[in-house]
């Protein structure tokens, strides 16, 4: 198995469960925050697809995020800019949260752009050094720690996901 294989490997699975949990929510505990200062399955949803979109797109291949280029931000009534950093309290709780299908419709389309990249990258790819910057500095990274930079988000998000899942509708929901 190559490092890149890994990667997809722990995505697919971490995708797996996200999935499973998100299966048969409806919209009220999609968006059901579990405290005020806590963020809604649908918006940990969003934006974990929006660091998809961001990493494979923008950060590793230097192209517009499909947020932008496929007009995603449009459809979900959002600016061009937002990944969903640092919102109030306020803000999680006014966010207007699109339909299921317009949140899944981002996921595949962004979960497809990573595959294809990924499954691409040979070995000599994943030691590129790359540069992109975060809110407050600009770092350089290998292809291979950005994409373990990726893995953690997305699996850390991937677990907030099923847990309230869980939280909301009790035990038996993974399979």
């Amino acid at each position: 198995m190559s490092a890149a294989d890994a990667v997809m490997w722990a995505l697919d699975r971490n995708w797996n469960m996200v999935d499973a949990a998100v299966d048969g929510l409806d919209a009220s505990l999609l968006n059901r925050q579990p405290a005020e200062q806590c963020n809604s399955i649908a918006w940990i949803l969003w934006h974990m697809n929006r660091v998809i979109d961001t990493f494979i797109n923008q950060r590793l291949q230097g192209r517009p995020p499909f947020w932008v280029s496929q007009g995603w931000n449009e459809k979900f009534g959002m600016t061009e800019n937002v990944r969903g950093l640092g919102w109030s309290p306020q803000e999680l709780a006014d966010w207007p949260a699109p339909s299921l299908e317009v949140i899944l419709g981002y996921q595949a389309a962004v979960r497809q752009a990573a595959r294809e990249y990924i499954g691409a990258l040979t070995v000599d790819d994943l030691e590129r050094r790359v540069t992109f910057p975060p809110e407050a500095e600009t770092q350089e990274h290998t292809i291979a720690t950005a994409l373990g930079q990726l893995v953690w988000d997305n699996v850390a998000h991937g677990g907030q996901i099923a847990y309230l899942r869980g939280l909301f509708q009790g035990m038996g929901w993974h399979r």
